[in-house]
Parts: structure tokens; C-alpha cells; sequence
């Protein structure tokens, strides 16, 4: 599970990317693995994770990671190949949710590709471009099913009734994400792997003066998006930066208060990209390793096992389960012994029994 940074060039990104790969205040003593350049393993900041290393005392511990990708920035014509646009939107595609980055600060000695800064533009040019691309997509997949259609194809019929309504909506310059499908549509719309269906992020990079409370840009793209379900997240993604080049933990602390600020900026965001992909954590802990194990919102016990190995899934005889707010109450019988259908909460800690 993936998230992709996007947005116009100069906005940020690669300054939020690099900010997030050097968190150094919640990851000190866990190592960030770069796979290709653009590309990142960031560790989740999770305190539960520090509580249980001190009751424990394990001889290493491993936090739950998110993978955050840098995209090419995008310009307008992207969705007909101009600039970088094809291996943006490829690269966007195989993402599983979007962080769309933009500029809401005056700075004139950056420039901005459009002339000006305006934050609710900036969204717009990006929303047409990929709505364009998903436009493509779908008209490309009515074409072919209304093939099928006068063959007599019943699943074809219906399809081509879901694509029609996509199509409505995309000509309506709204993203596919913000249309209702039943359970059993769901499973079809996903399966088009439709770039505007993915969930967002709007992250606003703003100045330092701004972390806080944000500006008027900020004001402006809030009010633009009171009809999508989105969230918003204000961060200076360069006073982060300059945060994050500070060598002690004690020098970090007093510069994000002195700007008003509790934690990184970087850190909720992160927190935010895990949540966004519908991910939550489960624990293991024993003296060899206290572990953030990461799976979907929803899954079972015996699937939640697999995660750790297959044998695991496959033998589940049942989950021994402490609640977060108890682990320190095993001994007044706050275990709970769960069978197959339990559905796992965040935060829980984790034993399994399995028979292979």
C-alpha cells in the first residue's frame, strides 16, 4: 500500500518528500530505506510502540511503515503526454492514495509555474487533468463492453450502465470518488483502477508564520472543497525541513513550540497517509521484538495472522487478544481468547495459536 505525493513542479514536494524521509524526531532509532530514488519506507509514529518497548524491554523493536512515492510534477496537457505527464500518470495509477500538495505561500524569489499563487487554480488544473485521464479510460472500456452489449452479455449490460454514469460525472468536472456505488458496483468501479476514485490529501505549504492557523490561500481551497470528502492539512514544509536539520531532540522540540506547534507537522501527515489508506496497526510483543504489524481496517484474526506468515492463517486456532488501554492489566484476566471471525481493533496486541 502506497501513497503518492503529487502536484504542479515547484510546489514542495521533493522538500516534503525529504522531510519525510528524515523524520528524525519520531524515527531516530529506526532506519529509512530508500527502494529507488523517488521512492520511501517511512516509518508510523506510533507512542504505543514506545509504551510497550518500556514494558517489555525487547531486544529490538519494529514500527509499522508506510510507503510514500514522489511523482514527477505535472503540467497542463499532462493527460495528452505533455511534459513528464504519461509517467506521472502511470506512476499515479499504481498508487492506492494521493497526496496532493500545494503552494499557499508568497514567496517571489520561487517561482511559480502559472505566475501567480492560487491554490484552488492549482487544484483545478490538476482535478481536469486527471479526470481527463480517467475519462479516456472509461470511454476506451464502454467502447469494448458495447461490444459485448450486442452479443446479448447480461454483466456487460450492466457495466456499461455503471461506465455511462461515470462518464455523466467526469463530464461534470467532479471526481469519481465523490459518486455512491452499491457493495457489488464497488467491485467493478475498483477494478478500473480509476486515478480521481483514489482517496486525497490536500497538504497546503505554507510559511512558517502560517503553521499554525494558515492563511487566506488556505481559507480559499477550504471553502472550494466543502462539497468533496476530503481532508486538509496545513504544513511549512520548509520550516519542517529546517526542523529536521537540528541534531538534538531537545533543539527540535523548542523550535516546533516555538512556532506554536505540539509535534512535527511531518509526523501527523504520515499518520494521516496511513489512515488515508485505510490501514491500522496490531501488535506483537515478546522479548525478542515488540512489532507494529500493519493490515486493513476490518480484517479477521486468521487473515490479520497470515500477515505475519501464511502457516499462520491457514492453522489458526484462535487469537489471544489485549486491548492497548490493557495491557498492563493481563494479570486482573483482561485477556481475551477470540476465535476466526473476531475482527481485529487498532491498537491491539496479538498471540496467536496455530496448528500446521
Amino acid at each position: 500500500m502506497k501513497a503518492g505525493i503529487v502536484g504542479l513542479p515547484n510546489v514542495g514536494k521533493s522538500t516534503l518528500f525529504n522531510c519525510l524521509s528524515n523524520a528524525k524526531a519520531q524515527s531516530a532509532n529506526f532506519p529509512f530505506c530508500t527502494i529507488e530514488p523517488n521512492i520511501g519506507i517511512i516509518n508510523v509514529p506510533d507512542k504505543r510502540l514506545e509504551k510497550l518497548e518500556e514494558l517489555v524491554s525487547p531486544e529490538k523493536v519494529i514500527p509499522a511503515t508506510v510507503e510514500i512515492v514522489d511523482i514527477a510534477g505535472l503540467v497542463k496537457g499532462a493527460s495528452k503526454g505533455e511534459g513528464l505527464g504519461n509517467q506521472f500518470l502511470a506512476n499515479i495509477r499504481e498508487t492506492d492514495a494521493i497526496l496532493h500538495v500545494l503552494r499557499c505561500f508568497d514567496d517571489d524569489n520561487i517561482v511559480h509555474v502559472e505566475g501567480s499563487v492560487d491554490p484552488v487554480r492549482d487544484k483545478e488544473i490538476i482535478d481536469l487533468e486527471l479526470q481527463l485521464k480517467d475519462l479516456e479510460t472509461v470511454e476506451k472500456k464502454l467502447e469494448k463492453n458495447n461490444r459485448l452489449v450486442k452479443t446479448g452479455n447480461k454483466e456487460a449490460l450492466k457495466e456499461s450502465s455503471i461506465l455511462k454514469k461515470i462518464i455523466d460525472h467526469l463530464h461534470s468536472f467532479k471526481p469519481v470518488r465523490s459518486l455512491d456505488f452499491s457493495n457489488e458496483d464497488k467491485d467493478f468501479v475498483d477494478s478500473l483502477q480509476l486515478i480521481t476514485n483514489k482517496p486525497v490529501l490536500y497538504l497546503c505549504n505554507v510559511d512558517e508564520s502560517s503553521a499554525v492557523k494558515g492563511n487566506n490561500h488556505v481559507d480559499n481551497l477550504k471553502v472550494s472543497l466543502k462539497n468533496e470528502n476530503a481532508e486538509v492539512m496545513i504544513l511549512a514544509v520548509g520550516t519542517e525541513a529546517d526542523i529536521n536539520e537540528l541534531e538534538s531532540y531537545e533543539d527540535r522540540q523548542a523550535f516546533l513550540l516555538d512556532i506554536g506547534l505540539s509535534e512535527p507537522g511531518s509526523a501527523k501527515l504520515i499518520k494521516s497517509a496511513y489512515d488515508l489508506l485505510n490501514l491500522q496497526t496490531y501488535f506483537t510483543a515478546g522479548k525478542k521484538e515488540v512489532r507494529a504489524w500493519t493490515i486493513e481496517k476490518g480484517m479477521t484474526a486468521p487473515k490479520a495472522a497470515g500477515v505475519i506468515h501464511s502457516d499462520f492463517e491457514k492453522g489458526f486456532i484462535r487469537a489471544e487478544v489485549i486491548s492497548f488501554s490493557e495491557s498492563k492489566a493481563r494479570d486482573a484476566g483482561k485477556l481475551n481468547i477470540e476465535g476466526k471471525d473476531y475482527v481485529l481493533s487498532d491498537g491491539d496486541i496479538m498471540h496467536f495459536r496455530f496448528n500446521v
